[in-house]
């Protein structure tokens, strides 16, 4: 019986300290500021997805020399295969043939890593001279976005404390150490990611010098929540 005793007293000290932190706290005399930081960074992993099918030539070509004929292209476009081609997919209409009769017609998929929008430009071009067309952007990246990622938050927490120091400056007061800090979700905007941009057989590339082709960068954005003792 005893023990249940100083085993409640405990908790009832535990539960009392508590509560007085937090009076305590909201007994200071603080400020409130929410600090706001963004960045814009220029994408340097641009993925794009490729696609070789036998149907698009009216099995005139098989993948095999379509896939031949690829290489040399990207080649000339400065692409590094072994280091930024992969293949993403393979299929074909095998299964159908035995019920329908029909050709057994193959496709590709390939997933190339470009590092800048001149060499993008320039895989277009050499894919539309040997009528490749079926090619679109799967998504852009920056190798070193966790980086960028931890700048903006710390830039965010600077951003914050400057607002608190302005307006205190103005009621003639000083701000103290911090004493609450609430971090918000990272916004990161990626418009590339959800849109895909599509060039298919219309293009008229081939007769053109390379374009220049601009990305919208990518957009970080991060906010803060920060009280300071005032003094």
């Amino acid at each position: 019986m005893k023990r249940i005793i100083v085993i409640v007293f405990a908790m009832f000290i535990g539960f009392n300290l508590s509560a007085q932190a937090q009076k305590n706290f909201i007994d200071q005399n603080y400020i409130e500021v929410k600090g706001v930081a963004k960045l814009e960074i220029a994408p340097n992993e641009i993925f794009v997805n490729i696609v070789l099918d036998e149907k698009d030539t009216k099995n005139k070509e098989s993948i095999e020399q379509l896939e031949q004929k690829m290489f040399i292209a990207l080649e000339k476009a400065g692409v590094n295969l072994e280091k930024q081609l992969s293949v993403s997919d393979f299929s074909s209409n095998l299964k159908f043939h035995f019920f329908k009769g029909s050709n057994v017609l193959k496709a590709k998929k390939y997933e190339l890593l470009l590092h800048d929008s001149h060499t993008l430009a320039q895989v277009y071009v050499e894919l539309e001279k040997i009528k490749i067309s079926n090619i679109n952007i799967l998504r852009v990246d920056h190798s070193e976005i966790e980086k960028y990622r931890q700048q903006v938050k710390v830039n965010a927490i600077k951003a914050g404390k400057e607002k608190a120091e302005e307006l205190t400056e103005a009621i003639g007061q000083k701000v103290g150490k911090a004493i609450y800090i609430n971090e918000n979700a990272t916004h990161y905007r990626n418009d590339y990611a959800n849109t895909a941009i599509r060039i298919r057989g219309t293009s008229s590339l081939a007769k053109m010098k390379t374009p220049d082709l601009d990305f919208q960068k990518i957009k970080l954005e991060y906010s803060v929540q920060l009280r300071f003792e005032l003094l």
